[in-house]
């Protein structure tokens, strides 16, 4: 039994010290606040609040620290008799969210200073004014890509609810902030912003109606869809000029969508649809219709349009109902089916949007990943876990199951609250309870084939404005042969067009992987020239610059009479024309040969030569 007692009183001593750790950090920052609270100049001002970012960041043993600092923050804050103190604390809090490195200990309470500092923005004094519209966007800098679904209900709350316009065009800074530190992250928050900027574009204010256009243009340029890419401009303007509707509807109304259409594209399509739908013109409602029909067929996940079927199918369903048009009433119909079967309505009943990556629900989750001996802990840093939240519920929006991913995003922040020990336990535990299909992509999928990936891409392939493929999987391996099958005119031979023309989505490119694409791809020009000719001017257009003697050698290897190289293409039969294509893609030395149809021309020997 002695090593059981050696080890208690290791553990007790442990924490005896960490306590007097403790205490000696909460006297440091005491007198840290106490200096701030007490300095005159702007330069004490600066000093003092560099001293507490640099030790509030730093390496320090009391978790109730960080705590300890934004209480006393939030007090200067709301403090209305004194000017001096609410900027110097506003200067405080732009120094620890500027720090070198902000500490994961930290930075939730920042996001959670962000209210107050956006709402002192609306400040009688002109000095309070800057400070706290600095300092706001210093906090929202600071944080974590990841984390943006923890710093926007602050933002968006100010601009909605702001009593002085200086402080929604702060808001709007915020937004513009964060479109430059997290473009990737706050993409998937395009659906959120758009109805918040809309908003502002009506403002009676024109500065505030002038920003948000600007803000509207930049959270815009977050979509990533080719199809409307070049639209996006006049989708702006329908939104701050709903005259320009009908003339939008027209231009979209030709386009042909081929690219997978996820919410931020839906989100800055549907208010042009939704009023299209409600115009007087049947021709405007018809294009309205057929535009939902072509757009929602690259709709790949009910969830993707669930949030947007309450907007939409009540128009297509009026003017089901009400068109005197046939052929208007039958393409509205053809959208409200496509509607219906992507958004998978089961008798007339839209489906409830997925709630997994809400902070509430990732939230409850969490608590119940921690051991029961950190309750205690769990209940004290109610802020860090509400962050780590909206990290996690980020993640699964992105469907970002991988093991790694998680821990390097959410380790630091479970570290901060329970320590090292327990953290990736409590990691793992969420990622696995939390994110919808993480246990199974756990799972090892086998490889059947051997070899090194060439291509492993999902992709859409049309052809004018017929979709040929939609949301097809290829996957192409070194050293082994492939076959397309299909009748005529289903997209084989416009799919390695599209290949070999570095036009499909997620195939490597030619600097990448070498691709070749040998067809029937002799012209009347071509015929002119000799063999040799159109083999060396062939090479030439690619790159590829080797002698005639090595060329001569080449062909000859293959099969060519010396006679035929100075003789001209046209004496060569359709064989013969497919061999020197064949020939000529063999010495560009191709990581994946695309063949069209080669064995056509060729006699039986030439197959088995081919083979």
């Amino acid at each position: 039994m002695a090593p059981s007692v050696d080890i208690v009183e290791a553990v007790a001593s442990s924490n005896a010290n960490t306590k007097a750790e403790n205490a000696k950090s909460i006297q440091v920052l005491d007198e840290l606040l106490s200096k701030l609270t007490v300095s005159k100049t702007q330069d004490e001002t600066n000093t003092a609040a560099g001293n507490i970012a640099s030790f509030i960041n730093g390496d320090i043993e009391e978790r109730d620290a960080p705590t300890k600092a934004i209480e006393v923050l939030k007090k200067q804050l709301a403090n209305k008799k004194d000017a001096g103190a609410r900027e110097r604390g506003l200067n405080a809090i732009q120094a620890i969210a500027q720090h070198s490195s902000v500490s994961p200990a930290v930075e939730p309470y920042l996001v959670a200073l962000l209210s107050p500092t956006l709402a002192a923005v609306g400040d009688k004094m002109s000095s309070v004014k800057t400070a706290a519209q600095q300092a706001a966007v210093a906090i929202v800098k600071a944080v974590n890509p990841n984390a943006v679904k923890a710093v926007l209900p602050p933002i968006i709350k100010s601009i909605l609810t702001a009593q002085k316009w200086p402080e929604k065009m702060t808001g709007l800074q915020c937004i513009e902030a964060l479109v430059e530190s997290a473009p990737a992250q706050l993409a998937f928050r395009v659906p959120d912003l758009i109805p918040v900027v809309s908003e502002s574009m009506w403002d009676t204010k024109p500065e505030v109606k002038k920003a948000a256009y600007g803000t509207m243009e930049k959270v815009c340029g977050l979509i990533v869809n080719k199809d409307i890419d070049r639209f996006i401009p006049e989708l702006i303007k329908c939104i701050a000029k709903p005259e320009n509707v009908p003339e939008t509807v027209h231009l979209l109304g030709a386009t042909t969508f081929v690219t997978d259409v996820h919410e931020p594209t839906l989100a800055i399509m549907v208010p042009l649809l939704d009023r299209g739908l409600n115009e007087r013109e049947t021709a405007i409602k018809r294009k309205s219709a057929v535009i939902v029909d072509n757009m929602c067929k690259l709709v790949e996940d009910p969830q993707i349009v669930a949030a947007f079927l309450p907007k939409l199918m009540p128009g297509l369903q009026k003017n089901y109902d009400n068109l005197a048009d046939p052929e208007a009433r039958e393409k509205t119909r053809q959208g409200l089916d496509t509607l219906i079967r992507v958004g998978d309505v089961k008798d007339g009943k839209i489906p409830e949007v997925s709630h997994a990556g809400d902070i509430s629900t990732v939230l409850a989750i969490l608590k119940q990943t921690f051991p029961p001996k950190h309750k205690d802990a769990v209940a004290k840093f109610e802020p860090v876990l509400e962050y780590i939240s909206a990290i996690a519920g980020q993640l699964i929006d992105e469907k970002d199951t991988d093991s790694a991913s998680w821990s390097e995003n959410t380790l630091p922040y479970i570290n901060a609250v329970i320590g090292e020990i327990d953290a990736q336990g409590v990691a793992d535990a969420l990622r696995k309870r939390a994110s919808p299909g993480a246990a199974e992509d756990d799972e090892t999928e086998e490889d059947d084939e051997e070899g090194e990936d060439l291509c492993n891409c999902t992709f859409n392939l049309a052809y004018g404005a017929k979709i040929l493929l939609n949301q097809t999987h290829l996957r192409l391996k070194r050293g082994q042969r492939y076959g397309l099958l299909g009748p005529n005119g289903s997209g084989k031979s416009t799919l390695m067009r599209a290949i070999n023309n570095e036009q499909v989505e997620g195939f490597p490119k030619k600097d990448e992987v070498k691709t070749v694409f040998v067809e029937h791809d002799l012209d009347s020009a071509d015929t002119e020239q000799t063999v040799m000719g159109w083999t060396q001017k062939k090479l030439q257009e690619v790159g590829i610059t080797t002698s005639k003697e090595d060329i001569e050698s080449k062909l000859v290897e293959f099969g060519f009479f010396r006679e035929q190289l100075d003789g001209p293409i046209t004496a060569l039969s359709g064989g013969w024309k497919m061999k020197l294509a064949l020939a000529r893609a063999v010495f560009e030395d191709p990581d994946i040969l695309l063949l069209d149809e080669p064995t056509n021309h060729l006699d039986v020997k030439n197959v088995q030569w081919l083979e």
